[in-house]
């Protein structure tokens, strides 16, 4: 503490030791002296040394006796123990036994006692007969002499204590038996005792060096205990010691600040008059557990926990109190704590609304993180609603124009409004669920700001009848809830209104005012601003959408091959560039495809749709899947150079495709793929397999080749063919989605309809981050007795012979209407197939919803439809079979090409497919010609 707190004295006391410290001072020479005094008697320290020595020499005096008691005792018991081992040993020995038995023992026994005395270091060895008469002994005058006294034969070792000139010995002895256990004699081993005690004596050393190192700890100890006493009083003696106490207590008694002292345990050690005055603590305070003073729970958690505090407001009673807390010592808080208190009561008004204003700012944060996450208008509308509950308000309902809701930008205010958002703290309110049409009359405060642009407050519902017009029958059921106070404030971004949103008080007591409005409508921008944003990506996103379906197919074509069905899902985060076609063919062929364009936007979507057109125009040419894929990657190489030299930098980075041919004849496909996963084959016995269709490049990098593939496929297979968006998630590898899909597909029963619904049910239980294009189709194959076909060999008198063929198999369609025409346009394709073609040629029938006429040859060169002039012999054959069929063409085989017409069946007479008359053919030409 301060100098002013311990008075002069201490003052010039701790003016002297900081002089020390610096080395200026007269104290710095004084330690020698001083540690020389800290031993003497008169002193602390120097009694507390004296106790100290007292009490180790004790001790070891204690241990000494101990000691030597103890050395005493083991050395009878070691020598009993050794003298009694080693008899027993050399009376076993067989060759003691050998020697007292034969004719000589003295002379055998005393050579062999003597080296046991020398190897055990005994004082003696003799062996006696069972008559007492001395075999050996380290006397020799003494060997051949019997022992005085009555012998009694030994049955089992003892021993015997006696007094030698040595010293005090124990001798041992052990009878010597025949192997029947008759006694021979036996053996005595003396040693002294104190041969054995001699190793007790080398531990005294130890003990007393032992002894000393103690005496010179507990010196050592002392002196540092005294110099430590010394630093921590800081010199002052025991008056003065004292006099500073009593100036200590009379300051902590007389500031005007609390003070307090919790002690490790959580009892209270110390309270000055100003603590027990600002906490109203009992006169038994001290001494007692803090949690049993009847303070608030923030002062107990504060004074009970182990963590600092500096100027922690904390309410206690009717006061407000700036806490500070330390710990009393080092470590983690077992030393105790000093907290000091101040009364800061006359701030609890402003700290009041320095809370509310910084709970205002973390919920302006909170609502720009939370508001907006999303570009959908009823989800911004329930994420308005849902972050001022409770924090705010305890309703929130958010209400929209119908054009926000469809994206389009309200072009009145208006007061007929669709609920979009709705967040409460009650259950069982009256209220309209989201979704419903919501009518405020002109009177509800709902009316009046959305036709002011300014926020309403009704600061007491109770009194104001506006509100009421809403719903009179449920007003009075609002306030049974407690709702007191509302807050209408009009959605306003960019100018226009957009809808509304009302916060509703019940459980504060006290009511919205007029700060409450501010904020209400800084909250309320910053969300309208976000409901802004959705509501144009919301028109966007329906403008892109509606851009792309109509570039999709509307309704797949009715085909006699197979039966199609489709799915298209959009992309949840924006338009994507995937799509499907089915193409009729030639020749009853049929085309599936379906492609994906890489990104999203406007940009993929019209990209898609030139594909599409670009795959059409090229199947409209017959080209195989392979030179097909070729000629749009050329096409997409020539969009992304186009981009690149606009300068744009969104250019297309590629494409994917997966072409199909399915001729329904011959029962096979054809198919190719640049990029793209491969179909799926579902044969009727529920076996499903992914064609091994080799994968191209995408589309747009570059002169890569394409490869067909060809594949039977039996009637009544499906195929099916999808984009990756459907196999492929971000938490779903490729390779799981394709045996997910196998497992959707193994149903060969269901229709395709069936099949997609499945296949989606499956794969996207909760929709898709991607666009999804899927095409199913089951085939059919042509019944072989609605095809025919004719070898016609290279003369012109063949034709004739094709004719009469021709007539003979529309007779037995019941054709025969169509003869005149069909033959007509044969005898043209024939005679030029003749005439400017290689040999073979053949021509083929082919009855489907259209009656099919192909001349296949070998060459591979195209006949041009061209008007021929007046006086021109030829050229009008082509025109001739332009004008009567419906469609004509010619496609390219590896060994040549065909030359195709078709013509409708149900058509009528003079327009194209119908029956032909030779009045009909004259025409065609003038009378000046004829």
């Amino acid at each position: 503490m301060s100098s002013r707190l311990f008075g002069p004295r201490a003052a010039r006391a701790g003016s002297a030791r900081r002089r020390d410290r610096r080395g200026g001072g007269s104290r710095q020479a004084q330690p020698p002296g001083r540690l020389r005094s800290l031993l003497r008697v008169r002193s602390v320290a120097g009694q507390v040394f004296v106790l100290q020595v007292l009490v180790v020499t004790l001790i070891i005096t204690a241990a000494l006796v101990a000691l030597v008691f103890q050395a005493r005792r083991d050395s009878t018991h070691e020598a009993q123990t050794r003298s009694v081992a080693i008899a027993t040993t050399f009376a076993n020995s067989p060759q003691t036994l050998a020697a007292m038995t034969g004719p000589h023992p003295s002379e055998v026994l005393q050579p062999l006692s003597e080296r046991v005395e020398r190897a055990t270091d005994v004082d003696l060895v003799v062996v006696y007969s069972k008559d007492g008469v001395r075999y050996t002994h380290p006397d020799p005058s003494l060997i051949g002499k019997a022992v005085t006294g009555p012998i009694k034969p030994l049955t089992s070792p003892r021993t015997q204590t006696v007094e030698t000139v040595k010293g005090r010995s124990v001798v041992g002895y052990a009878p010597v038996t025949e192997p029947d256990g008759t006694p021979v004699g036996s053996v005595g081993v003396g040693i002294t005792v104190q041969k054995v005690a001699g190793m007790a004596a080398q531990q005294f050393p130890v003990i007393l060096g032992a002894a000393g190192v103690a005496l010179a700890i507990c010196a050592g100890g002392t002196a540092l205990v005294s110099r430590r006493l010394l630093r921590q009083t800081h010199g002052l003696g025991p008056v003065e010691m004292t006099r500073m106490y009593d100036h200590h207590d009379a300051v902590l008694h007389a500031v005007r600040e609390g003070v307090l002292i919790v002690g490790g345990d959580g009892r209270l050690v110390l309270a000055n008059d100003e603590a027990r005055r600002l906490l109203d603590l009992p006169p038994d305070a001290e001494g007692r557990q803090v949690t049993d003073l009847a303070l608030s729970p923030g002062v107990v958690e504060l004074l009970t926990s182990e963590r600092t505090a500096t100027d922690e407001v904390l309410p206690t009673a009717d006061r407000l109190l700036a806490v500070n807390k330390r710990s009393a010592g080092p470590g983690n808080g077992s030393a105790g704590s000093v907290v000091t208190l101040r009364d800061t009561t006359e701030l609890r008004a402003l700290s009041g609304r320095a809370e509310a204003s910084r709970e205002r700012l973390s919920l302006l944060y909170d609502a720009g993180a939370r508001i907006g996450s999303s570009l959908n208008v009823e989800r911004t509308a329930h994420e308005l609603a849902g972050v001022a509950v409770p924090r705010f308000a305890d309703l929130v309902t958010v209400d929209l124009a119908e054009e926000v809701l469809h994206g389009e930008e309200p072009t009145r205010r208006h007061t007929v409004m669709r609920r979009a958002g709705l967040s409460t703290i009650h259950d069982g309110l009256p209220l309209m669920a989201v979704g419903e049409t919501v009518r405020f009359p002109d009177a509800t405060p709902q009316a009046r700001c959305v036709q002011s642009g300014r926020a309403v407050l009704e600061a007491d519902l109770s009194t104001a009848e506006g509100w009421r017009t809403l719903a009179p029958d449920r007003a009075e059921e609002f306030l049974g809830h407690g709702f007191h106070s509302l807050i209408a404030v009009p959605l306003r971004a960019r100018g226009t209104v957009l809808g509304s949103v009302d916060f509703w008080r019940s459980e504060r007591a006290e009511p919205y005012d007029e700060s409450d409005v501010l904020f209400a409508e800084e909250l309320s921008a910053w969300a309208a601003v976000a409901l802004d944003n959705a509501r144009r990506y919301t028109r966007e996103h329906a403008m892109a959408v509606t851009l792309q379906r109509s570039l999709l197919p509307r309704d797949l074509p009715d085909l006699s091959a197979l039966e199609a069905a489709h799915r298209y899902l959009p992309a949840q985060a924006g338009v994507g560039g995937d799509w499907f076609d089915v193409i009729e063919l030639s020749g009853a062929r049929v085309a599936l495809v379906v492609g994906d364009v890489v990104g999203h936007g406007l940009h993929a979507a019209a990209t898609m749709g030139r594909l599409r057109t670009a795959v059409h125009n090229f199947a409209a040419l017959d080209l195989p899947p392979d030179e097909l894929l070729a000629r749009v990657d050329d096409l997409v190489t020539r969009i992304d150079r186009e981009r690149a030299d606009q300068g744009d930098d969104e250019g297309l980075i590629g494409a994917t495709c997966l072409y199909v041919v399915y001729d329904p004849a011959s029962g096979t496909c054809s198919a190719a793929r640049a990029g793209h996963p491969p179909p799926a084959l579902v044969r009727p016995d529920g076996t499903v397999t992914f064609p091994d269709v080799p994968a191209g490049p995408l589309l747009g990098l570059g002169d890569l080749p394409f490869e067909s593939a060809e594949f039977e496929v039996p009637e009544g297979s499906q195929l099916v063919l999808y984009t990756d968006g459907l196999i492929e998630t971000r938490d779903r590898d490729i390779d799981v989605g394709l045996e997910i899909l196998r497992g959707a597909l193994s149903h060969p029963d269901r229709t395709p309809e069936q099949t997609c619904d499945a296949v989606l049910d499956a794969l996207l239980p909760n929709g898709g981050n991607d666009d999804i294009a899927l095409l199913v189709a089951r085939t059919r194959v042509l019944d072989p007795e609605r095809v025919a076909g004719w070898d016609v060999p290279p003369e012109a008198a063949a034709v004739s012979g094709v004719r009469a063929d021709v007539t003979r198999q529309l007779a037995a369609w019941d054709l025969t209407e169509a003869g005149f025409t069909t033959e007509l346009i044969l005898s043209e394709l024939v005679t030029n197939a003749i005439r400017y073609g290689t040999v073979p040629i053949h021509v083929r029938l082919l009855r489907d919803r259209r009656l099919i006429c192909e001349v296949s040859d070998g060459s591979s060169t195209s006949p041009h439809l061209r008007q021929a002039a007046a006086t021109d012999e030829g050229g009008r054959g082509l025109f001739l079979v332009a004008r009567y069929a419906e469609r004509w063409g010619t496609r390219y085989t590896p060994t040549g090409k065909v030359i195709w017409a078709e013509q409708q069946l149900d058509g009528m007479a003079g327009e194209p497919g119908a029956a032909l008359t030779g009045d009909d053919v004259l025409d065609q030409w003038s009378d000046a010609t004829l």
